[in-house]
């Protein structure tokens, strides 16, 4: 019998191959996102070290203050600017895209071109 695998599995099968390519660094980290059904998630990692550089959620309270909905393009679009914001103010210009296993569409590709225009390259 074929057994169905769940879309998460899936994702996350996704997101392991995309992460063994590629990993952050001091010069240039990482910029994962992360997206639930009701919030969106934005980190800039250093893998080299393991830590966070800089961070941005939708649940958030003054990201949330600034939102009608935490879950749709809008709200993603305007976490990308203010990630690319923070990351700005700490010095980080270049940045690796991890995607997390979500396809490039919608939400992510709305976070990744808000962040690009906030001044990050990528």
């Amino acid at each position: 019998m074929v057994k169905k695998v769940s879309r998460k599995e899936v994702r996350v099968k996704k997101h392991m191959r995309i992460r063994n390519r590629f990993s952050g660094t001091a010069e240039r980290p990482r910029l994962a996102v992360f997206r639930s059904n009701n919030h969106m998630y934005a980190q800039i990692i250093d893998d080299t070290v393991g830590h966070t550089l800089a961070a941005a959620s939708t649940v958030e309270k003054e990201i949330k203050a600034e939102l009608k909905k935490t879950n749709n393009v809008e709200a993603a679009a305007y976490l990308g600017t203010v990630i690319g914001k923070r990351a700005v103010e700490k010095g980080i210009k270049q940045v690796v895209f991890d995607r997390g296993g979500f396809i490039y569409h919608g939400k992510i590709a709305a976070l990744a071109d808000a962040a690009r225009e906030a001044g990050l390259e990528f």
